[in-house]
């Protein structure tokens, strides 16, 4: 699977500090887990396989089914990635969460998508670099319980979900159920937690203008940085990704921003094994997918956010991939998305 997130990550040293207040030893977990002691060090980069095998050993260590609930419950702003800071300080609960889309690959190469669809919004995390059913069940409670921490503690309001799914057998549904406040459902298609629509207006009241004017610009460069350091195929889908809306970029406005010479971007891609036409249509057929994802944006604009100058164009570039229309494959899976929330 093609993406421009970097399979390499540092151990936020929040989980560090997590499996501490649940009084968990980190250096029997790190060898339960088969991973050197290094990773115990800040600077030491791990894949999302040893990740996830991080938590598979904390689930065995602590025996516990709830562990992740207890570990994501039990943290504060105080020992949060700065990403997480930012999003506790963020206007309100929807801003909080884009910030948290946008900035939690600077933490794991994890993307977090949000779409609003009605009077709901819901939230599913992706991991690029591994199949969905290979997610560690502590690390998805984690993963969701953070963002219900995130909501309670920013509007200062016991937020419940509309709905969570997760994509496993059934197991400690009361714990989960009386945690979370809403009904859990298992063997969901995929992992995802719902939010009233209303609630994400809900204004924070730890929200700091401020120190977001100071922290956002920070993040933005890390995170610019930090997805400019895998390949060259990568940086290349990077800069497509957010030059597209402008018209298709060539392969020289590419280069340039790379700070290579057009020859030189050809070469490298080349050694990767992708042309610059197969990785513009492959970002664009990416991007499609996750705009036609949200239910507010038209046919029109999405054609024209992937740079196209008709919405015909559009179409005919979208039967190529999908063999449907942007229509047919919106409305399957709108459809597919009713059927499995």
């Amino acid at each position: 699977m093609t993406t421009s997130v970097p399979d390499k990550m540092k151990v936020p040293g929040a989980l560090w500090e997590g499996l501490k207040r649940v009084e968990l030893d980190r250096a029997e977990v790190v060898r339960r887990a088969a991973l050197p002691l290094t990773v115990l060090k800040d600077d030491t980069q791990i894949s999302t396989a040893q990740f996830f095998a991080l938590f598979r050993a904390i689930e065995a260590v602590s025996r516990d089914a709830t562990i992740g609930l207890r570990i994501a419950s039990g943290l504060d702003g105080a020992v949060m990635p700065l990403a997480f800071v930012a999003a506790q300080h963020a206007r309100d609960f929807r801003d909080a969460l884009n910030r948290v889309a946008r900035f939690k690959r600077l933490c794991t190469p994890e993307d977090v998508v949000l779409v609003e669809d009605g009077d709901r919004s819901d939230i599913v995390f992706r991991w690029p670099h591994a199949a969905p059913d290979s997610i560690p069940y502590s690390l998805v409670d984690a993963t969701m319980a953070s963002l219900v921490e995130l909501g309670r503690r920013g509007t200062s309001e016991r937020l419940i979900p509309v709905a969570l799914a997760l994509a496993r057998p059934e197991a400690s549904r009361s714990a989960l159920e009386r945690y979370f406040g809403c009904q859990v459902r298992f063997n969901a298609a995929k992992d995802r937690i719902s939010f009233r629509r209303d609630d994400l207006d809900k204004r924070f009241v730890t929200y700091n203008r401020d120190l977001l004017e100071v922290i956002a610009p920070e993040l933005d460069r890390r995170l610019e940085h930090h997805l400019m350091s895998g390949s060259v195929a990568e940086q290349a889908r990077w800069v497509l990704r957010r030059r597209l809306t402008a018209g298709r970029p060539d392969i020289r406005s590419v280069a340039a921003e790379l700070a290579m010479s057009e020859r030189s971007l050809q070469r490298h891609l080349t050694d990767e094994g992708v042309s610059f036409q197969a990785l513009v249509s492959d970002t664009r057929h990416q991007l499609a997918l996750e705009h036609l994802s949200d239910a507010s944006l038209t046919l029109i604009e999405v054609a024209y956010m992937l740079g196209y100058e008709d919405k015909n164009s559009f179409f005919r570039a979208f039967r190529q991939w999908e063999e449907q229309t942007p229509s047919e494959w919106r409305v399957a899976n709108l459809a597919n998305r009713s059927m499995n929330g």
